[in-house]
């Protein structure tokens, strides 16, 4: 019996193993490569280490309007969606109606739409009123995009503070928008954070969207720069690519480095409420 124990926690860490190493090994190429003079599609320790691919990428056209494109895109339709799915959620969260169950199940449902399903009317609808290869249209698309995921996780933790402090709010005066303000908003601050990182990097790496609303290359995001980046030179240079992809990745990391804080344990409720 030991022994058949022993077998299957040797078995399932050799299998996890080597899903780690299928993970690693992408990205010991993209490391490795944005310092090889002579990168390819092998994975091998640079010889002859240089910073010439990053600073080959690294000017105006290729990376910097770029990325803050796709920060001004990103963040914008984050914020909004994050506005709206507070709005959303706290009405679903505090109040028990006979609607609560078929609109949550019709935003299940819109979470599970693909995109490109319904990006044909889209974009005829934005061809009439004007937003196409607009900045502001392009936002607005992508914060309604990512509304319903972030509504559902957005009201699964607003569901985590008391009601009972909100009541205590508004026994003192408070009204409903002050009560959310100062009493849930405090609250679920890990809750935020989550749903911020999530619809942040969800859009960060969505090149569709832009794709199709964004004409002028002024305006495209880096996830869209990268794939012009391909066309650009034919034959793709590998290290370039590995070191824009790299770059790529630094406003996420810096993201979730600024909210980290704020995911640390549960919601800090403890003496909240007086006995």
């Amino acid at each position: 019996m030991i022994a058949r124990d022993r077998v299957s926690k040797l078995t399932a860490n050799l299998v996890l193993l080597g899903i780690g190493v299928l993970f690693v090994l992408p990205l010991l190429w993209v490391l490795f490569a944005s310092i090889n003079r002579t990168a390819g599609l092998r994975v091998e320790f640079p010889t002859d280490a240089t910073l010439g691919n990053f600073k080959a990428v690294l000017n105006t056209d290729t990376t910097y309007r770029p990325v803050l494109n796709g920060i001004v895109l990103c963040g914008g339709s984050a914020l909004l969606t994050m506005i709206c799915a507070v709005l959303a959620a706290y009405p679903l969260s505090r109040f028990k109606s006979k609607f609560n169950r078929p609109f949550l199940l019709t935003v299940l449902f819109c979470t599970g739409l693909p995109i490109t399903a319904v990006m044909v009317p889209v974009y005829g609808l934005f061809v009439q009123l004007n937003l196409v290869d607009t900045i502001g249209g392009t936002i607005m698309f992508m914060a309604t995009s990512s509304l319903p995921f972030a509504i559902w996780l957005t009201k699964t933790f607003m569901d985590g503070v008391p009601i009972s402090l909100e009541e205590a709010a508004w026994v003192d005066g408070a009204g409903n928008m002050q009560a959310l303000r100062r009493i849930v908003l405090p609250l679920m601050w890990p809750g935020i954070a989550v749903v911020l990182i999530f619809t942040f990097i969800g859009m960060w790496g969505n090149f569709f969207v832009p794709f199709m609303l964004l004409l002028s290359p002024e305006r495209l995001p880096a996830s869209v720069s990268i794939f012009t980046f391909f066309g650009q030179y034919g034959e793709p240079n590998y290290g370039q690519l590995a070191a824009y992809s790299l770059i790529y990745t630094f406003p996420v990391l810096l993201l979730y480095l600024l909210l980290s804080r704020k995911l640390g344990g549960a919601f800090a409720l403890g003496g909240a409420i007086k006995g």
